[in-house]
């Protein structure tokens, strides 16, 4: 009777545990969205230049990576949640000529407001999947893994080849891969796999982040009205 009691209290500590990460993770992807907007605004607002073409792919990678980085090897320290916060600012300042090109057209405000919309509808749908369904998506890890690789290779050649048609199948696929990434990183707070927030929000913000970037992209591909 003492040795299931202890085994009843050990799965609820447990699972109170991954309640509060998941919960703390939800709540810093929300603040996250903070900057990363008022990074988008002063990028339109004060016209920040950016580099370009293919020098400038490799110094965006070059940033990020050293912010995700630092972000992991802080990540049990309030700097690691400012790290965070600083990087979804850079990432939403690096938004600038996406939106840029999209209030080019007629509608392009309403082109925003869709990519932002369809991407908070996909994460609410997966991420509700993700915490209530019984089915192992770990197994999806090594091969959302590779098509990341393939989908920046992709995109690193496509600055040389300017193909239209790769440019928006990079774009769906990256939808594809992102979203499915959300049933793979959610499951894995709700499995007890991820137990910093911090990290767990670094995963999710990316998610949605390319998410939005890429079917914005689509839906100026598809949907944008020129004047």
């Amino acid at each position: 009777m003492m040795e299931l009691q202890k085994t009843y209290d050990l799965t609820g500590s447990r699972a109170l545990s991954q309640n509060r990460v998941l919960r703390n993770t939800y709540w810093l992807l929300a603040l996250s969205m903070i900057p990363t907007v008022l990074g988008a605004a002063v990028g339109i607002a004060f016209g920040v230049p950016l580099p370009r073409g293919f020098i400038g792919a490799l110094l965006f990678l070059g940033i990020a990576f050293g912010f995700i980085w630092a972000i992991e090897k802080n990540k049990n320290s309030g700097l690691g949640v400012g790290l965070l916060l600083g990087f979804t600012f850079f990432m939403g300042l690096m938004l600038t000529p996406l939106l840029n090109n999209t209030l080019k057209f007629s509608n392009g405000g309403t082109l925003i407001m869709l990519a932002f919309g369809g991407t908070a509808a996909v994460f609410a749908t997966l991420a509700s999947i993700a915490t209530v369904s019984k089915r192992d998506f770990s197994m999806m890890g090594k091969w959302l893994f590779a098509g990341v690789i393939v989908l920046i290779l992709a995109s690193l050649a496509n600055i040389f080849l300017q193909i239209p048609a790769l440019y928006l199948t990079i774009s769906v696929i990256a939808v594809g891969i992102f979203s499915a990434f959300i049933l793979y990183d959610v499951q894995r707070i709700v499995n007890g796999g991820e137990t910093n927030y911090v990290s767990a929000t670094l995963a999710l913000y990316l998610n949605v982040y390319n998410i939005f970037s890429n079917l914005l992209a689509i839906l100026g591909f598809t949907a944008g009205d020129r004047d």
